[in-house]
């Protein structure tokens, strides 16, 4: 009996493999199917929150090309403030330029750093900031935030609206405490000082890399 038993245990062994591949298959096949059946709405879902966020610093009426699908990667760019490559979005009206759209970071804020997403027209004009991620302290330097701004007449963010580098001197891209233009909240100076100083320079770098921005090879009208 104890022959048979030891004749017939590689055969089970083989047989319990065969069945754990077989079902490793079927589970991997199942699971690549159920992926390329979600892979569109996942797309799709991914490309409504983009197109959300471009929605807030530049009107869709404003241009007329698939903006998604007109972009061209930057390198890690210490202008921007960003250590790792990023996107730009390239907006056009009628093959002509109008923005681009852009990600950059303000490094000192008060918490670290914060996120912005920014839309500057072809002709320099600042279009809209706003801020996508920071660690701010909430009900104080939060404000700098859409959301978190308690003046939703005016919020913070919205003064950098129209602001353009042939028009306001770089000397007024500050706050009012350090002789610029730009309205702070009292007790709260850092993180709008932080972000003030990151548009600025995302400001200085399109202008320094207009032309071969909207004229990138790798670009998709």
């Amino acid at each position: 009996m104890s022959a048979a038993k030891e004749f017939s245990a590689p055969g089970m062994a083989a047989r319990t493999a065969a069945i754990l591949f077989a079902f490793v298959v079927i589970f991997t096949g199942l699971l690549s199917g159920a992926y390329q059946w979600t892979k569109p709405a996942i797309e799709a879902s991914a490309a409504e929150e983009k197109m959300k966020l471009v929605d807030e610093v530049l009107p869709r009426s404003e241009y007329d090309n698939a903006l998604l699908q007109d972009t061209v990667t930057l390198p890690a760019t210490l202008e921007l403030g960003l250590s790792d490559p990023s996107t730009a979005y390239l907006a056009r009206q009628a093959g002509a330029p109008v923005a681009a759209i852009f990600e950059a970071v303000a490094p000192d804020g008060y918490a670290g750093k914060v996120r912005l997403i920014m839309a500057i027209r072809a002709n320099g004009q600042v279009a809209g900031v706003r801020v996508t991620q920071h660690k701010e302290t909430p009900g104080l330097g939060d404000y700098v935030e859409l959301k978190k701004d308690k003046n939703k007449a005016r919020p913070w963010i919205t003064q950098f609206n129209g602001m353009a580098l042939t028009e306001v001197p770089d000397k007024e891209w500050k706050v009012k405490k350090d002789g610029g233009r730009l309205d702070y909240y009292a007790g709260a100076t850092v993180t709008p000082r932080a972000v003030s100083k990151a548009v600025f320079k995302a400001a200085k770098w399109f202008e320094a890399n207009r032309e071969q921005l909207f004229n990138t090879p790798g670009a998709k009208p």
